[in-house]
């Protein structure tokens, strides 16, 4: 049996509910796994509500890290006692013990300690393939410029290090000057306070009027249109969340008019969607992070059974770098 975390039904976080389930033995390509430290996303918030609608019952979570106890015919990646995280669908990280495809799951290396592990995979994953495969047409090179937004949380922090690792001069949005001031600490090269600056005017005053080569938006309809008039001719709106709420449709003609832009809303498993591409990426990371070069901020620790207290604040951006939920 295992201690689980489910819901029966979309909603709030009341809906998290903790409930023990029955974990059986791995089946073809599968592993059963042991989580020390769950990693807590806003992807899992739209699990919750129902942006992203799930069968009930179900249990959610998408990344963790723990010790492999068994495994299926056919794996060959991970034997029983190695140390692994991962950022995989299905959901379901929410637990002490689950069964799940092995194809997603990666051996974590010995210098890299659980709860790390359990902080930055989803994250991490992430900034790597927005910096180095959601890329403008034109490309980047170092010393241009990108807007991100969201700067201060778990991806942002990420993002703000490994693009001064790249040479780009990366300008961060937050919702205030603390978390302003966290991106820079971070290595953003600029920082905008957007509940009381305008973002898109700013951005244009920093880059001389040019705009950037590609804005990074988890935000979704509140900074839509201004990120939009951020961007120089030919440049990239990456999209990759629904923070605020989904982006109303609009007219692909705008795009014509505002300097034939590109737009793209980008999944991390469709990057993952292979055994192959997902350690490469993953070893990536590792990488980066062993080199220090990228550190992983545990800004907040909750144990499982208040994860509603989680959701809580990560829904009422009380959080700051990555947040995990932690199991005794």
């Amino acid at each position: 049996m295992s201690l689980a975390i489910q819901i029966r039904q979309h909603g709030g976080p009341e809906e998290l509910q903790i409930v023990d389930v029955a974990v059986g033995e791995p089946g073809p390509g599968e592993v059963r796994i042991r989580h020390h430290a769950v990693g807590l996303n806003f992807i899992d918030v739209y699990h919750r509500t129902g942006l992203y609608p799930l069968s009930m019952p179900a249990t959610i979570g998408m990344e963790a890290a723990g010790v492999i106890e068994a495994v299926g015919e056919g794996v060959t990646h991970l034997r029983v006692g190695d140390r692994a995280a991962y950022a995989s669908n299905p959901p379901g990280s929410y637990c002490e013990v689950r069964v799940m495809p092995a194809r997603c799951v990666c051996q974590l290396p010995d210098s890299i300690g659980f709860e790390t592990g359990a902080a930055m995979m989803l994250k991490g994953l992430t900034a790597q393939y927005l910096l180095l495969k959601a890329r403008p047409v034109e490309g980047l090179v170092p010393g241009d410029f990108v807007l991100f937004h969201a700067a201060a949380g778990g991806v942002g922090l990420i993002a703000c290090q490994w693009a001064r690792a790249l040479g780009l001069q990366l300008i961060a949005t937050a919702g205030s000057e603390a978390k302003c001031q966290l991106a820079l600490a971070n290595g953003a090269a600029h920082a905008i306070n957007y509940r009381t600056e305008d973002f898109a005017a700013r951005v244009k005053e920093i880059t001389a009027g040019q705009g950037v080569k590609v804005v990074y938006d988890s935000v979704g309809k509140d900074t839509w249109d201004k990120s939009l008039d951020c961007l120089r001719p030919f440049g990239l709106m990456a999209s990759f969340g629904n923070a605020s709420g989904p982006v109303p449709p609009f007219a692909p003609g705008m795009l014509g008019a505002k300097g034939s832009l590109y737009v793209t809303r980008q999944t991390l498993f469709t990057h993952i969607a292979t055994r192959e591409s997902t350690q490469a990426m993953a070893d990536a990371l590792f990488a980066v992070v062993q080199s220090g070069q990228v550190k992983i901020h545990i800004d907040q620790r909750y144990p499982l059974q208040e994860v509603q207290q989680a959701h809580r604040d990560l829904e009422a951006r009380k959080t700051t770098g990555s947040t995990i939920l932690t199991l005794s």
